[in-house]
């Protein structure tokens, strides 16, 4: 099967890395990063797979969660644990402002594009504002969760965001940082490549859709 679509998550493979960036912004705000986790793993499980009977983050993600409710809640949740208050407002944004742009991954899917491949984006969204210039000569179709009321890992996302690239599951390779999102998208069909370095991604993206990409 040739692949004719790439999709690729924002947070973690156009920017720098998760946890390093969420470790900066928890030094910046004297949180202890491991409270942080043991906070995300009570609301999305250990492996971010089966979601919690509550799960702000779930609603945060579909939009069915506002940014100032849901800071609060993460606030509540890292005082409880540390003993002392954390400032909810503008939580998020102080949280994002530690994410850095990653240059190489955004090339390698401007080259892509250019190369005739099909190419979207899909984020789970935080509330977040993207930097959105450029998008339009990189991407085909862009899917953020809080505007479409869905979320990875849920399949109907993966099934909108192929509908607007036009592809079919077979021939479309999806790029994430997390595990769980690209085991659902491989049960639904698509290649997965659990991205960890722009080498590694590189050379396999090269392999699948056999044209140079690296750069």
């Amino acid at each position: 099967m040739t692949m004719r679509g790439l999709i690729v998550d924002w947070g973690g493979v156009l920017t720098t890395a998760l946890e390093p960036s969420m470790r900066r912004w928890a030094a910046a705000d004297g949180i202890e990063f491991a409270q942080f986790q043991d906070t995300m793993r009570a609301w999305l499980g250990n492996h971010q797979g089966q979601i919690a009977a509550v799960n702000p983050v779930a609603a945060l993600e579909r939009g069915e969660m506002q940014v100032p409710r849901f800071e609060e809640e993460l606030a509540s949740r890292l005082a409880a644990r540390s003993g002392h208050e954390v400032r909810a407002d503008g939580l998020l944004q102080r949280m994002f402002d530690h994410f850095e742009h990653a240059p190489d991954m955004a090339g390698l899917v401007l080259r892509a594009h250019h190369a005739g491949i099909r190419t979207g984006l899909l984020s789970n969204s935080w509330g977040n504002d993207y930097p959105r210039d450029g998008w339009d000569e990189m991407f085909d179709a862009v899917v953020i969760s809080g505007e479409v009321r869905m979320r990875k890992p849920e399949p109907d996302i993966f099934a909108h965001t192929l509908e607007l690239l036009g592809t079919a599951a077979s021939e479309t390779v999806f790029v994430d940082d997390l595990r769980a999102n690209i085991d659902a998208a491989t049960e639904l069909g698509l290649v997965g490549v659990h991205h960890t370095s722009y080498e590694t991604t590189a050379a396999e993206l090269e392999a699948l859709f056999g044209v140079p990409l690296a750069e």
